[in-house]
């Protein structure tokens, strides 16, 4: 079945989309590899043959998303100017706008309980999309703002920040708290991506 559907290469990929569906859909506790076998329309034991198990399974998961998080933090970055501050700003909303619109792969890229925390992969792929915003950072602080700050420091500090609004968002908190505080609320901000820029003063009042 596996050879007749799929190309070479191509199984593990269908098998990381039916992961993402499922955890999508039901979470990562109800996750099993024979539905996702089903669900992606082949053998049950193809996910076991291609990531031995669960954790390997959701480890290639995470990886896949941190690689897809670091693009999307450098297009940001990139198409954000030369100003270092508007660079800093577009990484933080690429940041949120990614766990919103990647939940599943969100949903584990930060859950080292269910990943195989060696792999090689993962660990490269984690680095890079770290090391997106220490080079942020690191402008920013070049071009004469908060130099005197340990940039490390900064960059937990920015990252706690994005996360921080990604998860509260996710959550359905960030919503429910700001109606009861703020008639206005929905009118002022009828999306996440409306917060989302205010947040980061991406061109919102």
């Amino acid at each position: 079945m596996e050879r007749s559907r799929y190309h070479h290469g191509t199984l593990p990929e269908a098998l990381l989309k039916a992961t993402a569906q499922l955890v999508l859909e039901h979470g990562v506790a109800g996750l099993s590899l024979r539905e996702v076998a089903r669900r992606a329309g082949v053998s049950h034991g193809a996910p076991a043959h291609h990531f031995g198990d669960k954790a390997g399974l959701l480890t290639a998961l995470a990886t896949q998303g941190f690689e897809l998080f670091t693009a999307a933090q450098c297009a940001a970055r990139d198409g954000a100017g030369s100003e270092p501050l508007r660079r800093f700003a577009a990484t933080g909303y690429a940041y949120v706008m990614f766990a919103d619109s990647h939940r599943a792969h969100y949903e584990i890229m930060f859950r080292p309980e269910l990943l195989r925390q060696d792999d090689p992969a993962l660990l490269a792929a984690s680095d890079a999309a770290y090391d997106v915003l220490r080079g942020v950072v690191a402008e920013v602080q070049a071009g004469g703002f908060i130099p005197d700050r340990d940039p490390e420091i900064v960059a937990v500090t920015a990252w706690s920040q994005a996360h921080g609004l990604a998860t509260l968002w996710l959550s359905g908190n960030l919503r429910r708290a700001s109606r009861r505080r703020r008639p206005d609320y929905d009118e002022r901000f009828p999306d996440f991506e409306s917060i989302a820029r205010a947040v980061f003063s991406l061109g919102e009042k």
